[in-house]
């Protein structure tokens, strides 16, 4: 049996954090979707994950990292932006993302 890798979660919420946000770029002709996502933890902190969707679905290149504020993720966001404008011609637009829990069900109370 092959493994589904679709719905392989990039990124997950523990007790006293909440997302902060998740942009896309439009679809890249023979490449996919770059897509970041983040998430302010209990101390402040941003984390965030930086990869490609595949047309197929898989997850490719996953980047991560944390700042210590919006700020500094702000500078974070404008780095990526600017590498994806100057290969593909596009940047990361506000999109809305799929929050789910551990056992697979869509989380429905979350903020988008």
């Amino acid at each position: 049996m092959k493994p589904n890798f679709t719905n392989v979660a990039v990124m997950n919420l523990e007790a006293g954090e909440e997302p902060f946000g998740g942009w896309a770029t439009p679809h890249i002709p023979q490449v996919g979707i770059y897509k970041l996502l983040a998430k302010k933890k209990a101390d402040g902190t941003v984390e965030w994950a930086h990869f490609v969707q595949r047309d197929n679905g898989l997850k490719e290149k996953v980047l991560r990292g944390m700042v210590k504020s919006a700020d500094e993720f702000a500078v974070v966001s404008d780095a990526m932006n600017n590498n994806l404008r100057r290969i593909f011609g596009v940047t990361l637009q506000a999109a809305g993302y799929d929050v789910s829990t551990l056992d697979g069900k869509q989380a429905t109370d979350t903020k988008h």
